[in-house]
């Protein structure tokens, strides 16, 4: 397995595109950023699986999802009872920051941009590693993928679009340049995503809960592919309803229907199991 580089790892002074090389991701965020809600923090491997369990298991666990989800917004991002105004207001002050990132970078700013990779660089290199399977590949797909945004993003809009999902479809063509398919297909094994979490249970707890999360993930491969890249966004990735609709060139309204129909079928897939 490959370390984890910290930011100045990821940085050379190299030719003009020479300087982003693989990521591994999780990376370590920029000393001078400050700590926000926006971008949305990526979940754990943990915390994602269990947000699916308890959207799979339904109305019995409504409320802890609810408490996750927010109004629409990221399964992965937890709002504190009565702190949503202090929590949107931090939200705008970090949407600021990195559309004034943007900003520069469309400029020519290099140093802006290299903030952007470290926002977003963990997010980009999950979904690249769920669809691929490979570490190896994955890395270098996600180098390729900031490199080709670097050179791109005087093209990019916030016209009804998000950065991370501009990212993300980025690396979502590269991948199916690079099988010569578009079919969504989730790779990556539950040891893959759990050995990426610094925290893990107690041996016996672990234990069942990987066996658990193997059979969730078994069925997940068993999904329509709309399905399962919608489940892989929303919950494992912790992109929100926005974010995940511009991925898929779909309606908020359609991803929110896709939502439903995927987590019933996981339901069906997984009768007989102990949620």
């Amino acid at each position: 397995m490959h370390g984890h580089p910290t930011t100045a790892d990821r940085r050379t002074d190299a030719a003009p595109d020479g300087w982003l090389v693989a990521a591994t991701g999780p990376s370590a965020a920029a000393p001078s950023a400050p700590t926000v809600a926006w971008p949305i923090p990526l979940p754990t491997w943990r915390v994602a699986f269990d947000l699916l369990w308890a959207a799979v298991e339904g109305e019995r666990s409504g409320a802890r999802a609810r408490e996750w989800s927010g109004s629409g917004g990221s399964p992965g991002s937890r709002v504190a009872p009565g702190g949503s105004t202090q929590h949107r207001d931090r939200d705008e002050v970090a949407r600021a920051r990195i559309e004034a990132l943007v900003q520069l970078a469309q400029e020519g700013d290099r140093e802006a941009f290299a903030q952007l990779y470290d926002s977003y660089v963990d997010t980009v290199f999950r979904y690249v590693l769920v669809r691929v399977g490979q570490r190896p590949l994955a890395e270098d797909l996600t180098s390729e993928t900031f490199i080709r945004a670097m050179r791109r993003i005087d093209t990019f809009s916030w016209q009804g679009r998000d950065i991370a999902a501009w990212f993300v479809t980025i690396a979502r063509n590269l991948i199916a340049d690079h099988v010569k398919s578009a079919r969504f297909r989730f790779e990556v094994t539950t040891a893959d995503m759990r050995d990426a979490d610094d925290l893990v249970d107690a041996p016996e707890t672990e234990v069942l809960a990987r066996l658990r999360d193997e059979r969730l993930v078994a069925a997940i491969r068993q999904l329509a592919p709309e399905q399962a890249e919608c489940i892989t966004l929303r919950f494992l990735q912790g992109l929100n309803l926005a974010q995940t609709a511009a991925v898929l060139g779909k309606s908020e309204g359609a991803v929110k229907q896709l939502q439903l129909r995927a987590t019933r079928a996981l339901r069906r897939l997984l009768e007989g199991v102990e949620l």
